[in-house]
């Protein structure tokens, strides 16, 4: 027995009735949303618009730039409370593999993924038969030259600055991000059954005499696991603190900067270098925020100025044509 449908519901797209049934439609509902009856506002650009955009931008951006790049350059690098930096140049921390080359749940101190690390980490998620800890190639490539600092006075004999190596990474990641695996008395006890990184000289139980200081809670390893965006980087090295009002941190003299070599830059073409900063209410010193800042009012301004000029020249041949008609 042949079957009869409304032939509208084709049309629509929708399937036959079934026998007994109601009639089904992809028809969407009649609801303002789904029939695209929304009020919109699309922005007509004019001259009268447009113009007055570009010079307030220019307006704005420029004195922002050259108060941002007026106070970075009276950053002066070597007096107040003094940060010591070290950089490096040509390596390439942002690369997207080197970035993903971590275990972030063993640097938790997950007692799990400390013994079977990520497989992100490899070729360096095991040695020896033994997984490495902390594994991953950032680890692995961990900034370890040792700098000190001395003042030579009048008779020759050096004076050692204090460093502070405390207090120069980021709370959360102190706090937080970075903890030592539970267990054992020892720190060598929790990290028992792991090997160190092929790079390194010493177990990460080893990085300092001090508790507080020491596995993956160390300030200068959390420091270089924070990969810098950029192939020409510094990271905070130490922190000379200022002991009087009276007298400057690091007081005018002859400096003594005692290097013991242990990361070699030459397979990346790289270069280091210590750096000696101030902090202001933008940081240390970088020019680059203030340049940027002028750049973009700069050329916003010009945009301005150029599109002025045609407007008026086109406009006022416009209006020419018209009274010649």
């Amino acid at each position: 027995m042949a079957m009869n449908y409304n032939s509208k519901d084709e049309v629509d797209g929708g399937p036959p009735c079934a026998p007994g049934g109601t009639a089904k439609s992809r028809r969407p509902d009649n609801t303002a949303f789904k029939q695209q009856r929304l009020p919109a506002w699309q922005p007509i650009l004019t001259a009268g618009t447009v113009l007055p955009t570009f010079f307030i931008i220019g307006l704005i951006f420029i004195p922002i730039g050259i108060g941002i790049f007026v106070t970075s350059n009276n950053i002066r690098e070597i007096e107040g409370n003094v940060f010591m930096y070290y950089g490096l140049s040509n390596f390439y921390q942002n690369h997207r593999r080197y970035v993903k080359s971590r275990d972030d749940s063993q640097l938790n101190g997950d007692s799990s993924a400390l013994l079977n690390p990520s497989k992100e980490c490899e070729p360096y998620r095991r040695n020896e038969d033994k997984p490495i800890a902390p594994c991953g190639a950032i680890a692995n490539s961990m900034f370890n030259d040792t700098l000190e600092l001395f003042l030579i006075g009048n008779d020759s004999s050096p004076t050692p600055i204090t460093l502070k190596k405390k207090g120069i990474a980021w709370w959360t990641d102190k706090n937080v991000k970075f903890r030592n695996p539970p267990g054992g008395e020892t720190l060598e006890e929790r990290f028992k059954g792991t090997t160190k990184p092929v790079n390194w000289l010493n177990p990460v139980y080893m990085l300092d005499s001090d508790p507080d200081n020491n596995g993956f809670i160390n300030e200068d390893f959390i420091v270089w696991m924070r990969t810098a965006a950029l192939p020409t980087f510094r990271k905070l090295y130490r922190l000379i603190e200022r002991k009087s009002d009276l007298h400057p941190t690091l007081p005018a003299g002859r400096y003594y900067l005692n290097i013991t070599y242990n990361y070699p830059v030459h397979s990346f073409d790289g270069r280091k270098r210590m750096i000696l900063s101030t902090i202001s209410w933008m940081g240390g010193k970088n020019p680059f925020l203030g340049i940027a800042y002028i750049a973009i009012g700069s050329i916003s301004f010009l945009l301005g100025v150029v599109l002025l000029v045609i407007n008026h020249k086109y406009r006022n041949s416009s209006n020419t044509a018209d009274i010649t008609i």
